[in-house]
């Protein structure tokens, strides 16, 4: 194994650099564009994002309607965190979004190293795999709560056919966020394993021949070369669909409505139901909690992914 280890060093380790003592100031980065040349995506960018944010900011601290608004501080925030719905949502946001993320990943992974391997009809498996990320989600929440429907729908009617449990996947308390959950991974896990098959295919080929003549098992090839080196897509997998699952709310609603009761409630449920009762700046201050907690999480993630990738 010498020089699979060899040759994956030489892949993955940093180029050499000596330090020839004090030199000239780092030259400034120059752009190959003039400076109006941006203007546009700047204006889209504040108009897009920056001022909704600061305005969500500013009417999460006041009691409006559509007509009228009345500066209230921080009474929408106490307000929020006193609602034992919101309890129960922020710990089903974590657990939704953690757990459809790493399943994703990994179901993500086996599938692209399957679908990048010499397999019958590779071609016509990948799109069955990916179809699922071009269908509406709230399409799909629909179809699915009529095939998981406990007394009328097909899973159970087969289920009941063979003899096995009918469970009640929506109405069960204990089933119903994860079979939201299920369904999610079933649609996600295909733009998961497009971009694990990108990442596969630019690893160049000569370390796996090299391996191969060194007599390594797919398992070493796999755990040396291919895991190693399709670890930047491996980030982007789990940025995206983290971001996705703590964010996660129209495939939730159109399945459950956050029932039965609060079960499968999520921070973007209960920020809709209190939009629904007429509580504007209540579930506006519910989007920034929102917001930050994304944030709290994604940056520190992030950090850790594009630390790991620089290493490469």
């Amino acid at each position: 194994m010498r020089s699979v280890t060899a040759t994956l060093t030489t892949a993955v380790a940093p180029p050499q650099t000596t330090k020839a003592g004090p030199g000239p100031a780092r030259r400034r980065m120059r752009s190959y564009y003039p400076a109006w040349f941006f203007i546009p995506a700047i204006a889209l960018y504040v108009v897009f994002f920056a001022v909704p944010t600061f305005a969500g900011f500013y009417f999460s601290l006041t009691r409006w309607t559509l007509f009228d608004q009345t500066f209230i501080g921080f009474d929408n925030f106490a307000r929020f965190f006193q609602d034992p719905q919101l309890v129960s949502g922020f710990v089903h946001t974590f657990e939704y979004g953690f757990v459809t993320s790493a399943a994703k990943v990994v179901l993500g992974l086996a599938l692209a190293l399957l679908l990048t391997s010499p397999v019958l009809g590779r071609g016509y498996l990948r799109a069955v795999v990916f179809f699922p990320v071009l269908v509406s989600t709230i399409g799909i929440g629909i179809t699915f709560k009529a095939l998981m429907d406990p007394f009328h729908g097909i899973i159970n009617a087969v289920l009941g056919s063979v003899g096995l449990p009918t469970p009640g996947w929506l109405t069960d308390p204990a089933l119903a966020l994860w079979s939201v959950a299920a369904v999610d991974i079933w649609k996600g896990v295909g733009i998961a394993t497009l971009i694990f098959i990108a990442g596969i295919v630019a690893i160049p080929q000569e370390y796996f021949e090299a391996a191969r003549v060194d007599g390594a098992s797919s398992w070493t090839i796999f755990r040396n070369i291919t895991l190693p080196l399709s670890r930047p897509a491996m980030g982007t997998v789990i940025i995206l669909s983290l971001i996705g699952g703590l964010r996660s709310f129209d495939l939730i609603w159109a399945m459950t409505g956050g029932g039965p009761g609060f079960t499968s409630d999520v921070i973007a449920s209960v920020i809709y139901k209190q939009y629904q009762a007429g509580f504007y700046g209540l579930s506006t201050a519910g989007n920034v909690v929102l917001f930050v907690v994304v944030t709290a999480i994604m940056v520190p993630v992030s950090w850790l992914i594009n630390r790991k990738e620089a290493e490469l």
